[in-house]
């Protein structure tokens, strides 16, 4: 009898290893592999932008967008998310570098960022290796969804799309004739104004000079001076919040104090504001509204409380973090399977399910993706700084 008892205890003891204690056991069986979440841990997802440096308005806005998007959806079938947030100080070496360190991390599926094309051109090889789905909020490189990566997707309209609208709002709604490009010699930059350039000579439009400049300087005299030599009617800027506002202030000083600069989505925000000062005054930059809605009411609401700053101030790129990590969290939520005490995660089903995202209401529109994963719903305004502030442009 004891021997039978023994044989049933120990029975049960293997049954109850086998199947996760009580449940049934689990097979993965999706292609890349599955993520493991055991009884008391947590869902990793990551945010990934500039939370420090001379870009990090962008980086620590958009990571409040990413939080509250945890806030709002704080589980997957139970199991708490964890939002890690990496900073990549806006360069593509870090940005390859806080890669690594994610993919080296098993329980880390899914990633809001990268946030600047330069980084996140370097990342998605990596996530691919790992099998990890990212959803860009910011990253508008045309070519970045030419690579062809099962993985990588965004919420962000692409520059293709910017270059051209500014091309033809510089031409139509300006009446500009001539414009000098200058830029960053980023992979966003350089291509934005190159772009826009491209746009604007095939309206009618003449590009009179080209230069690039070294970012993070504080003296862009020389360049500047180049470009007056050319008299351009105004100068389009590919890059950052901190280069426009050194460019901006010194333009008066090169000869150009007639000319009107005008930047990109990278130079909205209101750091441009706060550094060039005065010389801010008429300068353009590229804004991406948020259709009103209930949901983004809250949104702004919460954003108020928790951060004291008012969304938009830092950057217009919350709300696409938000989104970014809102359609990730939903896939989570389709893909994610319970057995026993876990939770596993098919990292294939998952980046198809992110690809497949359609009609899902969010902040900055209704999104579905395309079969490359451009998945942006907003628009483009332009924006003009007067009296200190950001207002629509005239004729929009």
């Amino acid at each position: 009898m004891r021997t039978r008892v023994v044989f049933v205890i120990t029975l049960v003891m293997a049954l109850a290893l086998l199947t996760g204690c009580g449940g049934s056991a689990f097979e993965c069986e999706d292609e890349w592999g599955c993520a493991e979440i055991k009884s008391g841990q947590t869902v990793k997802v990551a945010y990934i932008g500039p939370t420090t440096g001379d870009y990090s308005s962008f980086g620590i806005d958009m990571s409040r967008g990413a939080e509250l998007a945890v806030a709002y959806h704080p589980d997957v079938k139970g199991f708490p998310v964890e939002l890690v947030i990496e900073d990549t100080q806006g360069s593509p070496e870090q940005g390859a570098a806080v890669a690594n360190k994610l993919a080296a991390d098993p329980r880390v599926v899914a990633i809001d960022g990268h946030t600047f094309s330069g980084s996140t051109e370097v990342a998605i090889p990596i996530y691919e290796d790992a099998k990890i789905v990212m959803m860009s909020p910011s990253a508008t490189t045309p070519e970045l969804t030419d690579l062809g990566s099962p993985v990588f997707n965004r919420v962000a309209f692409t520059d293709r799309q910017q270059g051209d609208a500014a091309a033809a709002y510089i031409y139509e709604n300006l009446g500009i004739r001539k414009i000098a490009l200058m830029h960053d010699g980023g992979a966003y930059g350089q291509g934005l104004a190159e772009m826009t350039g491209e746009f604007f000579e095939a309206l009618g439009g003449t590009v009179v000079g080209k230069e690039a400049i070294t970012p993070g300087e504080t003296d862009y005299s020389a360049p500047l001076a180049a470009i007056a030599a050319s008299e351009p009617e105004l100068i389009y800027f590919g890059g950052y919040d901190a280069d426009s506002a050194v460019l901006a202030s010194q333009m008066g000083g090169a000869g150009l104090e007639n000319a009107i600069f005008f930047g990109c989505d990278g130079t909205y925000g209101s750091q441009f504001l706060d550094l060039a000062g005065e010389a801010a005054e008429g300068a353009y930059s590229t804004f991406v509204p948020i259709p009103e809605s209930g949901a983004f009411t809250k949104f702004r609401e919460d954003y108020k409380s928790k951060y004291g700053d008012e969304q938009g101030e830092l950057s217009p790129f919350s709300p696409h973090a938000h989104d970014a990590l809102a359609v990730l969290l939903n896939a989570l939520d389709q893909v994610a399977i319970e057995s026993g005490d876990n939770l596993y995660i098919p990292r294939k089903a998952l980046a198809d399910a992110v690809r497949n995202t359609k009609d899902f209401e969010a902040l900055t529109g209704t999104i579905t993706c395309s079969d490359t994963g451009e998945c942006a719903a907003a628009s483009i305004l332009f924006m003009i700084a007067q009296d200190g502030k950001w207002v629509p442009g005239p004729g929009q």
